[in-house]
């Protein structure tokens, strides 16, 4: 197995995207408060995300990896069309749901989450650029899965109490993953495939960045899991 194969499987297997709260969130078994703590605290990611992609755009020497992360970055804000900037079409998702904007940008959010979003920075902004391009890789490799957790969830509560939902913001990231994927993977074959590839220790710094990232957001869900909502 390439260190490709392994990295990927290892994100697959991961309780980033294998854990109780998805399970139950996938089957629609949330009441409303717990639905709406979801689409508060989630929002974070929705915002914070293009400024954390940023930090690591702007720390990373490899041309060839910083064009896969514009790729990635350009389509966070929309591929030049501004309002498919995918935090308006959260907004979206917030309002058909009955949430105010001012609401969920100005609620404190949950300690799991503000470690979350901080740990993400962290990790993207790392000077060490093989743990930096190991978070990312974590984060887009476990999308496509997170997704199909979310989707059939929402479009059970759209079906039984939100007729209103817009459920476009979820939708569109699952249509756009695979290019994400794609980009992640010829990030790491332009510096693991070329001359003599990653050295041990390089691998050693990825993978410490996929675990990281990948256990902040599992750190994320369980606070969800456990957290006594706070929306009114």
């Amino acid at each position: 197995m390439g260190f490709y194969e392994e990295m990927r499987s290892y994100v697959l297997r991961h309780g980033a995207i294998n854990n109780a709260y998805l399970d139950r969130f996938k089957a629609g078994a949330l009441s409303d408060s717990e639905f709406q703590q979801f689409a508060i605290e989630f929002y974070n990611f929705a915002r914070f995300f293009p400024k954390i992609l940023v930090a690591q755009l702007v720390n990373t020497e490899d041309e060839a990896v910083a064009d896969e992360l514009t790729t990635v970055l350009y389509s966070e804000l929309g591929d030049g069309r501004t309002k498919n900037r995918h935090e308006l079409l959260y907004r979206d998702f917030l309002r058909s749901v009955g949430i105010g904007v001012h609401n969920a940008m100005t609620r404190p959010m949950l300690p799991s989450t503000r470690a979350y979003i901080d740990g993400m920075e962290r990790l993207y902004a790392d000077g060490n650029h093989s743990t930096a391009l190991g978070a990312s890789f974590g984060l887009e490799n476990m999308a496509i899965t997170m997704w199909d957790h979310l989707i059939p969830g929402l479009e059970c509560l759209h079906a039984q109490r939100y007729p209103r939902m817009d459920l476009t913001y979820f939708t569109f990231h699952r249509d756009l993953e695979a290019t994400h994927e794609e980009a992640m993977k010829n990030a790491v074959s332009a510096v693991d495939g070329s001359g003599e590839g990653l050295t041990a220790a390089e691998r050693e710094h990825f993978r410490q960045g996929t675990k990281a990232v990948l256990d902040y957001l599992e750190g994320f869900w369980k606070g969800l899991d456990r957290a006594v909502s706070r929306v009114a």
